[in-house]
């Protein structure tokens, strides 16, 4: 990988997958970027959150020049096939160079989200080549799961007052606003039942779904994708109406900004009724296939396995009460922004459903650039699961990120890309949630354009990163670093 172009980007990105980085572990790629940048001569340090911070004073005759921020999260999205044994907190990637022209990894996440977002900023801040003013690299810890690091970035840290985020996924957009989130999250404790176990006329069954896309849920989200809880409730639902099915577990989904690939849910129901289930799931499959021939890739497939039967299972009103609430919850795009019919307003996404052992847990994560709409869409999943009898939280709220269409850095932006590739760049909008409006409330008047090189299928095992997207998304940042606004 290291004699990819630009060579000085990617000989990091592959000294980055070698350290291992799911978000919540990330103490040795800490580790790692400290001594990087001490190695390099730069100011670097750890900030109270746990984010990375590298300074590098302006070359000469540039001191002039606006300070600017590169910005990316060094945690990454730990998603694997269901046949690869990879351990994320102990294992490097597998990444390979495929003959078509991309980067994947080997039933894994690759990580170039947004591991080539910091491996930019290591080689700006490695580089004794290039021209620049003040620069400083913020890589932030946990924007996968929380955006910790962003939301607790001290306050009158950072000394730049133009915010580079290198963490978008189309080479040839300048993205200037994002999307808001919520994660709504909804609990129950119960008291389990027991279940007939010295019973001749009972067994139980194992159900898993799987063979769907999955992908994030902001970027993919307006593709149709299919959602593995929302397809299993509905073999759940008539499972329990037909074949006097009892729920005993369901586990679906494992990361709150992921379509769900996979969900499994452990039954009881009368033997005379195994044939009639699996005859219920086969002919689901079928509607699955058929429902999404045209969005999803692989096979849906929906496995019915005869398992031990067990000592407890759901009591029958909370089971149906639970069921219910997933089965109405929304999933998906809720609104299209009025003013850009083609972008995404507001959704949700039905991320992870465990329920086992007297207790169940679900949460969905809801994103919107418009406040309003976004506590429309929260307050209504929190009636759904609150009628249910569960206890529903708010948090982890962010704000959107308003677009600035007449951005200093931007304007600069596009006259460098015109120069550079002899054709305009797409200002756009994005629906992920990023950083920036974060980084922004603590740090007011901060100039901002988020922009990245091509990243397909990310926060699945599918992730892809364009090679020939890498050096002109490189070029663009040094070209921007060069001609800064003066102060």
């Amino acid at each position: 990988m290291e004699n990819l172009n630009p060579k000085c980007v990617f000989k990091n990105f592959k000294a980055l997958t070698q350290i291992p980085r799911p978000s919540g572990h990330l103490e040795k790629v800490q580790q790692f970027l400290l001594d990087f940048g001490k190695k390099c001569g730069v100011e670097t340090f750890v900030d109270p959150a746990g984010n990375i911070v590298m300074r590098k004073p302006a070359t000469p005759g540039m001191e002039n020049r606006q300070g600017v921020i590169l910005q990316a999260h060094m945690d990454m999205v730990p998603q694997k096939e269901s046949s690869s044994n990879h351990n994320f907190e102990t294992d490097p990637i597998e990444a390979r160079i495929c003959d078509d022209g991309w980067i994947r990894a080997n039933k894994t996440t690759l990580g170039s989200d947004d591991g080539i977002g910091v491996a930019a900023i290591m080689a700006v801040m490695e580089a004794t080549d290039l021209k620049h003013g003040p620069v400083e690299g913020l890589m932030t810890v946990d924007e996968e799961t929380g955006l910790y690091g962003a939301n607790n970035l001290p306050a009158g840290q950072m000394q730049g007052n133009i915010l580079l985020n290198l963490d978008t996924e189309d080479w040839g957009e300048l993205i200037i606003g994002s999307a808001g989130g919520m994660d709504v999250n909804a609990t129950l404790d119960y008291k389990e039942e027991d279940v007939e176990t010295t019973s001749a006329e009972l067994t139980a069954a194992k159900i898993t779904l799987k063979g769907l896309l999955g992908g994030h849920s902001g970027i993919q989200i307006p593709l149709g994708r299919g959602n593995a809880n929302k397809m299993m409730v509905r073999i759940l639902r008539e499972a329990i109406s037909d074949d006097d099915a009892r729920l005993v577990s369901w586990h679906g989904g494992n990361m709150r900004n992921a379509i769900p690939r996979e969900a499994t849910v452990v039954v009881t129901l009368p033997k005379d009724n195994m044939a009639d289930l699996k005859d219920l799931c086969n002919t689901y499959a079928e509607t699955f296939n058929e429902e999404y021939k045209y969005i999803e890739t692989e096979e849906i497939k929906v496995i019915v396995e005869e398992v031990e039967l067990p000592q407890t299972q759901t009591p029958k009103d909370i089971q149906d009460n639970i069921v219910d609430a997933i089965y109405a919850a929304h999933d998906g795009v809720w609104r299209y922004i009025p003013s850009i019919p083609d972008k995404v307003e507001t959704s949700s996404n039905l991320s992870i459903v465990d329920i086992e052992g007297g207790k169940a847990s679900i949460a969905l994560l809801a994103r919107s650039s418009s406040d309003t709409k976004k506590d429309e869409l929260c307050t209504s999943l929190e009636s759904c699961f609150s009628m249910a009898g569960m206890k529903v939280e708010q948090t982890g709220g962010y704000g959107g990120w308003n677009p600035n269409p007449e951005s200093p850095v931007l304007k600069a932006m596009v006259e460098q890309y015109k120069v550079l590739f002899n054709e305009d760049p797409l200002v756009s909008v994005v629906h992920a949630g990023l950083e920036c409006s974060i980084i922004m409330g603590k740090y007011p008047g901060m100039d901002v354009v988020s922009f990245g090189p091509t990243l397909q299928y990310p926060h699945t095992p599918s992730e892809q990163l364009k090679i020939d997207t890498v050096e002109p998304f490189w070029k663009l940042i040094v070209a921007t670093l060069e001609n800064a606004p003066e102060k």
